[in-house]
């Protein structure tokens, strides 16, 4: 007897139909020489730090660091894990041949692994490796199983990652909740949790530190065009205002007229980060939304394998791409101009060196029939699309440049047409929007010379934007580099943070722990989140490129060119060390953040009497401009050259408008309650400015 040991039960029906084993039993199916049972999701662990010795159950710093001699699995604590367990226990123990039926994955692997390992399974194994729960690739994924020690090094790199994590995780959650918590708050700490949060802080204090400044631009109407001059932007409005007197003294001539004829390449194929950010982008789905409706697609059999980090197809399915196509009956008027030509073997959506365990995201030959939730219909949409929209022809566009001067004064015009929207027909709502935009420019001769219209533009300066789930799973995939080539984006995926399948999970960790907040659909730091990476002084704990770097070894790990006992000895000096350097450090305890309190919103207290309106008043230093409120301070409207700021937030403390009030007249506060010194100790005291208009507790 084979046993089959999928990892879901939904799974294990399909599989137990396609190899006729179709007698229902407690736990398994059965028939024609095979039993087929299932786990679901992880049924083992790696044991906890009490496990190993009574004295780790305790939280105490004396105890730190954790390292086990060898870290061993259990199974997860749950009365229907045991009971489905001891069914395949019994299963492994009387067969002639295991076969690993798992997600086929670095995930699904570890998994199986850790199960086989628990029931001590000593028969042979077999893997089931395939892209698609369809019938035919079931049929054919039996017909080439592969052995199980091919997927020995995905393995190692599953285990590692999960050593790793629990070296890190364990020790490091300890270590900051008892050295720097308070109320009971625990002070989560991960090895790609906790750079991702530094990225979302990082641009945070970015926001909090900036001050808008006006600015004014020239420009001019020439021939129902508007040009801008080309100088740097002016910052005093007299100065525009002479720059625009000058200008009505010269007419416009146009110095360079150039049209230049260029291609917009196809879209790449999905892999499951570009799907995440393009359904929050489109429909505002959540990363760990968008991962629930495509796997939900996959195990109907309307796409394939999802968790996947490469935009390319194997070439071995080209022969099989017109058959897909014809398949998607609802998109045929999309699908025919494809299917009149041979479909071309390009090596952007070809190419076997760019695929390893899996190819992007496609759909499969089966047509959906009752797709009732409308969220997987988008998102099925976006796959279908793509895909389609790859083998057609580029976009030509025209690109137009116009160069002009008044006097000495330089302009600059552009515009872009689409001259033939190849792909962009498959989009045909989306190419609409941009035709609308499309800046239709006359023809200029140069030379050419006559009257404008000069004015002058009023503008401010804004913040850097905050993130979206989007633009954080693109920060996540390119280790907090800023890349929009999707070349650059492939190279280096390698060194992201975090996997496709994780990176959603990891998000949800931070507002599970109130680490960050949604307003719409921008991402913040809370005070907690920041007060957290303020504390953490460790770089590599909160770099998002040398947690890449660490990405990048267990990616090597998976290939077989590094060694997993020489990864686990790095995370254990780099605990060793972390936990010596913090137990020395002295920081202001760290409590749970209220939701909804960011350092762009801080909460306000509630008041009996009305609130004074602080920026009314004059700024104490200067005395003489008045204070503006920025996101997380109050600062001079002559900052650049005062320099003036006073936070919301001082000392553990969100002041009220009445004890600001206070501070900025009387230069002192009232005797506050539970002030943090720099040095983490709780004390009553007043507010004051020092000589230099810093505050400093009296």
């Amino acid at each position: 007897m084979k046993v089959c040991i999928a990892e879901k039960p939904s799974v294990a029906k399909d599989i137990a139909q396609v190899l006729g084993a179709t007698q229902r039993k407690d736990g398994y199916y059965e028939g024609n020489g095979y039993q087929v049972t299932w786990t679901f999701g992880h049924f083992c662990t790696l044991k906890e730090p009490h496990d190993y010795t009574v004295q780790w159950k305790s939280w105490r710093l004396e105890n730190l660091p954790m390292i086990p001699p060898s870290f061993g699995i259990k199974l997860i604590e749950n009365e229907g894990v045991k009971k489905q367990f001891k069914v395949i226990e019994r299963l492994v123990a009387a067969c002639e041949e295991v076969i690993n039926c798992g997600d086929a994955g670095q995930e699904g692997e570890l998994i199986q692994r850790w199960v086989l390992l628990k029931a001590k399974c000593n028969v042979p194994v077999k893997r089931l490796w395939i892209s698609s729960l369809t019938e035919n690739a079931i049929r054919e994924g039996f017909q080439k199983l592969k052995d199980s020690e091919k997927y020995n090094n995905l393995y190692a790199a599953g285990s590692a990652r999960a050593i790793g994590d629990w070296l890190l995780g364990m020790n490091a959650t300890r270590l900051f909740t008892k050295k720097f918590a308070q109320q009971k708050t625990v002070l989560s700490i991960g090895r790609v949790q906790t750079p991702t949060l530094a990225m979302l802080v990082q641009r945070q204090k970015e926001i909090n530190a900036f001050l808008s400044e006006e600015y004014w631009e020239l420009k001019t109407i020439y021939r129902d065009t508007e040009f801008t001059a080309t100088i740097d932007r002016i910052k005093a409005e007299d100065k525009a205002e002479k720059g625009l007197k000058y200008l009505e003294g010269f007419p416009f001539t146009i110095t360079s007229f150039e049209k230049k004829e260029g291609k917009e390449g196809n879209p790449r194929l999905f892999d499951l980060t570009a799907l995440q950010v393009e359904a929050n982008k489109k429909y505002g789905y959540s990363a760990e939304d968008t991962l629930k409706y495509v796997q939900n697609l996959y195990e109907k059999k309307y796409v394939t394998y999802p968790r996947v980090d490469t935009t390319y197809l194997s070439e071995d399915l080209h022969p099989k791409i017109p058959g897909i196509l014809q398949s998607m009956t609802y998109y045929h008027q999309l699908t025919e101009p494809v299917l009149a030509k041979p479909i071309p073997k390009s090596k952007t959506v070809f190419d076997d060196t760019k695929v390893t365990d899996h190819h992007a995201i496609i759909p499969t030959e089966i047509l959906p029939s009752g797709l009732h939730v409308k969220e997987e219909k988008k998102v099925y949409d976006l796959i279908a699309r793509r895909f389609i929209a790859v083998f057609y022809p580029e976009c030509k566009v025209s690109n137009t440049t116009v160069l002009g001067k008044a006097g000495q004064v330089a302009f600059k015009a552009t515009g872009k047409q689409i001259l033939e929207p190849g792909w962009k027909v498959v989009y045909a709502n989306d190419t609409k929007k941009d035709n609308e935009e499309e800046k239709l420019m006359p023809v200029f001769t140069e030379g050419e010379s006559g009257p404008h219209e000069p004015k002058v533009h009023k503008g401010k300066t804004t913040p850097p934007k905050p993130y979206t789930e989007a633009t954080l799973l693109r920060a996540m995939e390119t280790a907090g580099k800023q890349v929009e080539d999707e070349e650059m984006r492939e190279m280096l995926k390698d060194n992201g943070i975090g996997r496709p399948s994780t990176r959603a999970n990891i998000i949800e960790t931070l507002f599970r722990r109130k680490y960050i907040e949604k307003k719409k659909k921008n991402l913040f730091a809370t005070q907690t989140g920041m007060d957290l990476i303020d504390t953490i002084q460790n770089e590599l704990l909160k770099s998002p490129e040398l947690t890449g770097d660490w990405e990048r070894k267990l990616r090597m790990i998976e290939k077989g060119d590094y060694e997993p006992a020489l990864f686990k000895e790095e995370l254990i000096k780099m605990v060793t060390d972390l936990i010596q350097e913090v137990k020395s450090g002295n920081f202001k305890p760290i409590s749970i953040a209220v939701t909804g309190e960011t350092a762009a919103s801080p909460p306000k207290e509630k008041k009996a009497k009305p609130e004074i309106q602080i920026d009314t008043l004059n700024c104490p230093k200067c005395n003489t401009h008045k204070l503006i409120k920025g996101n997380s301070a109050y600062g001079c409207s002559n900052y650049k050259v005062c320099g003036f700021k006073l936070p919301f937030s001082l000392y553990g403390r969100i002041l009220t408008a009445n004890q600001m009030n206070e501070l900025i007249n009387k230069g002192m506060t009232r005797k506050l309650k539970g002030l943090v010194t720099e040095n983490g100790v709780l004390q009553d005291g007043k507010i004051r400015f020092d000589e230099s208009f810093h505050t400093v507790i009296a």
